[in-house]
């Protein structure tokens, strides 16, 4: 839904008007050209060329430079000329003053003017000025309207205007470096404590030619105050100690909760101010020069590694004028095109990020939307539904059609496996797994049943169930135990006890009075007879044939059998070994 509202309000934008760029005049920079996503919030767009500004004029030194430089950043940005411009301009002047509060915008502008042109850059330029009331706690009980108000020379901007029409541009917005700071400082969240409702806060600014204060409450900008200061003439820790001892009188005329020091000029470190001052409340800062060691906000992978650092507070407060609800702001361009305090652009629950719109682009959208709304629901019934529902009975035919050729191949390959009597994979599957259950069944009835006195000498178990299993034990109940057992773990397989006797060499100790134990071997299976001869391999018709196959399996069995008993009773003291599943002779699985 973000995407969809994000690319409806650049198409409408696309449509409307011509896109906007963003330049910023920075002492010590440059001119920078700062692009930021509205919806990323990323700086997408940045480039930056050498431009001389001239501190003691206010005013751009060279204004071809200016054109060239601006015609050079559109090519390498790929930025169409013809396109809207908004450019900010360092701090010219700016104050506060208290009028009558029945005082009109005209009389306002008028008393404005007249203090302005008592500074010594307007006693010879023509100004033009840009005022905003003063909201606080404290105005709306008072019987005057304080005022802040600002100028800038009526030449910059006839030469700005001049110089972007050279190059197919138009000059729409003029945008003051302190309200850019301001912004940029609210946008980037650095001073989102400080910035809170009825909180006060002093932000101080250091430059090449001094410093200034600004007294906030807020967002809300209450006092303004600039010491001019010949910092070229300090060295090392000189200007640290000028400034601080300057700044400590003037903080105690604004007292307040925190400061927050930003330094545009290379010659003053902002973290090194920032610890010399002191009693200034909570002291934050942001190096807005060389010594800056992280950039302003989140930038794009489009923007080159070596110019991230460059980006300064003002490029990227001026590229967000469109985006932040700042309450303060300064129109110079009466008939421009820039936004208004009533036109500030909202955010919308939609996406992530939110997207942000202006009133006027709200507009917009809607009665878009609605033309669009009823170009769509008007066409539906006469175009696109019946467009639809064809293109899905075809869809719907073509499976159809797969469906039946495929149940038609399966049925060819069934009839020739049916005639032909072939390898049936899925028989074959089930024959194994009920093979491999049975045998695992036998193996778990056998462990489980055997007693402790009980040993085992042959077992073996087929895929068809039978079984046939051979032992010794020390005594007699021993063997109807497992007897027992292995028929209740065995229900479906109908066992039987084949043989059970004495060992030979045990019927010798009895006869003999001889105290050692007496072994018995046994024999449990469900095999007939005919199944045991096979097994043993014994050919009922050879007359020289035993006629139990047992007496064979014992002839090939005792002898072992009797040895290992022999050493398994001297082992163990003359008793039956314990807990013995299996003889030294291997055991059998078929």
């Amino acid at each position: 839904m973000g995407n969809f509202l994000s690319d409806f309000m650049e198409l409408l934008s696309s449509g409307s008007h011509k896109n906007v760029v963003y330049l910023s005049v920075t002492p010590g920079v440059g001119l920078e050209l700062c692009q930021v996503d509205m919806q990323t919030k990323l700086v997408k767009a940045y480039a930056v060329r050498d431009l001389e500004y001239n501190e003691t004029a206010r005013d751009i030194a060279d204004y071809e430079a200016f054109k060239a430089a601006v015609a050079d950043m559109f090519e390498e940005l790929q930025i169409n000329p013809k396109c809207d411009v908004v450019v900010n301009m360092p701090l010219c002047t700016l104050g506060t003053m208290n009028l009558p509060l029945i005082s009109g915008d005209e009389a306002i502008t008028t008393g404005v003017t007249a203090e302005v042109e008592q500074s010594y850059i307007f006693s010879r330029l023509e100004p033009v000025v840009a005022w905003s009331d003063i909201h606080t706690a404290s105005s709306a009980n008072s019987d005057s309207r304080k005022i802040l108000y600002s100028a800038i020379q009526k030449t910059i901007i006839e030469k700005l205007t001049e110089s972007l029409a050279a190059i197919g541009a138009t000059l729409v917005g003029v945008e003051l470096s302190i309200i850019s700071y301001l912004r940029a400082l609210d946008f980037a969240g650095y001073t989102t404590t400080q910035m809170k409702e009825n909180v006060t806060w002093n932000l101080l600014l250091v430059t090449a030619t001094g410093y200034s204060l600004v007294s906030m409450v807020g967002k809300n900008i209450v006092d303004y105050y600039e010491e001019p200061l010949a910092t070229k003439t300090f060295e090392g820790e000189e200007i640290y100690n000028a400034i601080n001892a300057s700044a400590q009188i003037t903080l105690m005329s604004y007292p307040a909760n925190y400061l927050y020091i930003i330094s545009e000029t290379d010659m003053v470190s902002a973290e090194l101010l920032a610890k010399k001052i002191q009693n200034a409340g909570t002291v934050d800062y942001f190096e807005n020069n060389s010594f800056k060691k992280h950039e302003v906000t989140q930038v794009g992978l489009d923007v080159l590694p070596d110019n991230v650092l460059k980006i300064s507070l003002q490029a990227v407060g001026c590229a967000v004028s469109g985006m932040v609800n700042y309450p303060v702001d300064f129109d110079f361009i009466k008939d421009g095109t820039k936004v208004s305090n009533d036109d500030v652009p909202v955010p919308l629950p939609f996406g992530d990020p939110p997207i942000v719109i202006s009133p006027a682009m709200a507009t917009k959208i809607a009665a878009g939307i609605l033309a669009i709304a009823l170009i769509i629901f008007g066409g539906l019934g006469f175009l696109v539904l019946p467009k639809i529902e064809a293109n899905k009975t075809a869809q719907v035919d073509d499976i159809n059609s797969k469906v039946s050729e495929l149940e038609k191949k399966l049925k060819e390959v069934e009839s020739e496996q049916d005639s032909t009597g072939s390898f049936s994979i899925n028989k074959q599957v089930d024959t194994v797994l009920k093979n491999n259950r049975t045998k695992l069944l036998n193996y778990s009835a056998l462990g489980s049943s055997i007693p402790s006195s009980v040993w085992l000498t042959y077992f073996m178990t087929s895929d068809n169930g039978l079984v046939d299993i051979k032992g010794e034990a020390s005594n007699v109940e021993d063997v109807y135990v497992f007897f027992k057992n292995m028929k209740d773990s065995l229900i479906n397989t109908t066992l039987r006890l084949q043989k059970l006797q004495m060992q030979a060499g045990s019927v010798d100790d009895v006869l003999s009075g001889s105290d050692k134990s007496h072994n018995y071997e046994f024999e449990i299976t469900n095999m007939d007879a005919n199944q045991l001869n096979a097994l043993m391999g014994i050919n009922p018709a050879d007359p020289n044939a035993p006629k139990d196959a047992n007496a064979n399996n014992q002839n090939k069995d005792s002898g072992a059998n009797n040895n290992n008993n022999n050493n398994n009773n001297n082992n163990n003291g003359g008793a039956a070994p314990n807990n013995k599943l299996l003889s030294d002779k291997p055991v059998q699985v078929n």
